[in-house]
């Protein structure tokens, strides 16, 4: 199968998986907008550095190469959140703000919500909270009512729950997987 029908896909797999600190905030045709929380056992250092390791904690199921080794992200401004490989190349996204130990935002419309012309958000905030940190991840998607946005909602947001499990976990055990 052809990386992108592997991705839509995947994505259509995912519309029956549910995250326990995830919450669709508010969808419609042209709109999008997620938020994950998370308690992670660890610093804040800890957490914002593994962000940029991306390669690490994101699932190469949910990759257009099938590998998530190929993936990297460069915590600067400016920074590609890109994947390469031997057949091609994407840019998942470009660092728009950066508070050391506190917030990661990328202008990044994954997957197939790039081919429709939107604006996306994906926010990483992360706070001390009891001797850890409280992750928040936040996905914000708009465009035109024609998109249909509302009908990929489900599948972004179960995409997005895994990798922010993913990523406490690789924060918490060294490992993304159990």
């Amino acid at each position: 199968m052809h990386p992108t029908g592997t991705l839509y896909a995947a994505l259509a797999a995912m519309c029956f998986v549910s995250a326990a600190h995830a919450e669709v905030k508010s969808t419609g045709p042209d709109h999008i907008q997620i938020l994950f929380t998370e308690r992670v056992a660890a610093a804040p250092a800890a957490v914002y550095a593994a962000i940029g390791q991306v390669e690490r904690w994101w699932s190469g199921e949910h990759t257009y190469s099938g590998d998530a080794s190929n993936l990297s992200l460069a915590l600067q401004p400016g920074g590609c959140f890109c994947e390469r490989w031997a057949g091609g190349a994407v840019e998942h996204g470009r660092v728009v703000m950066l508070l050391r130990d506190q917030v990661v935002r990328l202008s990044a419309p994954l997957g197939p919500v790039q081919a429709l012309g939107v604006s996306a958000t994906l926010t990483f905030l992360v706070k001390p909270e009891d001797g850890g940190s409280s992750l928040s991840v936040g996905y914000r998607v708009n465009g035109s009512a024609a998109s249909g946005l509302d009908k990929l909602a489900p599948a972004v947001d179960g995409v997005l729950a895994i990798q922010v499990q993913r990523l406490k976990r690789l924060v918490e055990a060294g490992k993304p997987v159990s």
